[in-house]
């Protein structure tokens, strides 16, 4: 069985009222979230989950609040000694911009997405305003996209589950570790979605759906199929992974 080592790496962040993470709960509380590309280590493929933003801000102030240094795309790869030619395989959570900006410069990788979230792009509502067609039109026009219509694996020791919890097409990425399962959550949450403080759960509320949701009642449902899954929780913008220390 292949196993992995999942390394977070820092490649953008956001300033932002904490409810846009926790639904009906932690509004008024200034937050700042990591945004994270995933580089899964192990295996003949080199792999990342997310590409992050093209421009991230790397400020002292947002540096400090994460508590992790703040990336590039190319600097952040050079840390493994990566450049973004050398990927071979992009896994997207979902086809916000904040996840997908770098994915034109990965020009020799195969690139996964959910149909759902392929649709959405290209139709979007206008409460969608995160979907930029720009950011995959070049990867499309170059056939690198490998449309996900169920739950599949994608090479031994990594595989996909459909989570529609923020977006109608999220993916949650399921990694073989030596420790375990890991899940990186194919929704933008943090850990007190998944592990809420007591006055919520005393409301016997076993998990808080994302800030921002499809429908919060599914969002629920898939959260708690992904909790009880997992060993090893990874919510997307969880500001503890951004040391970059390795996990699994």
């Amino acid at each position: 069985m292949s196993q992995y080592i999942i390394h977070p790496i820092v490649m953008g962040s956001k300033v932002f009222d904490k409810g846009m993470m926790t639904y009906q709960h932690g509004y008024g509380t200034p937050y700042t979230i990591p945004i994270y590309c995933w580089y899964l280590e192990g295996g003949d493929k080199k792999i990342l989950v997310d590409t992050g933003e093209m421009s991230p801000i790397a400020s002292a102030e947002r540096e400090a609040a994460i508590g992790g240094k703040i990336y590039t795309f190319e600097d952040g790869l050079a840390k493994f000694g990566l450049t973004p030619e050398d990927i071979d395989i992009v896994i997207h959570t979902h086809l916000h911009n904040d996840h997908c900006e770098n994915d034109f410069k990965c020009v020799n990788a195969r690139i996964y997405v959910h149909e759902k979230e392929l649709a959405r792009i290209h139709d979007f509502h206008p409460l969608d305003f995160r979907y930029l067609e720009e950011c995959i039109e070049d990867v499309e026009a170059n056939g690198q996209i490998e449309v996900v219509t169920e739950d599949r694996e994608i090479v031994p020791g990594v595989r996909v589950m459909h989570t529609p919890a923020h977006t109608e097409g999220g993916l949650t990425v399921l990694v073989d570790t030596a420790k375990g399962l890991a899940a990186i959550t194919g929704f933008c949450v943090v850990m007190d979605n998944f592990e809420p403080p007591k006055e919520v759960r005393a409301m016997e509320i076993e998990v808080i759906p994302p800030g921002t949701c499809v429908n919060p009642r599914e969002a629920y449902d898939a959260m708690l199929k992904v909790k009880h899954v997992a060993d090893i929780l990874l919510p997307l913008h969880e500001p503890k992974f951004a040391d970059g220390a390795p996990i699994g």
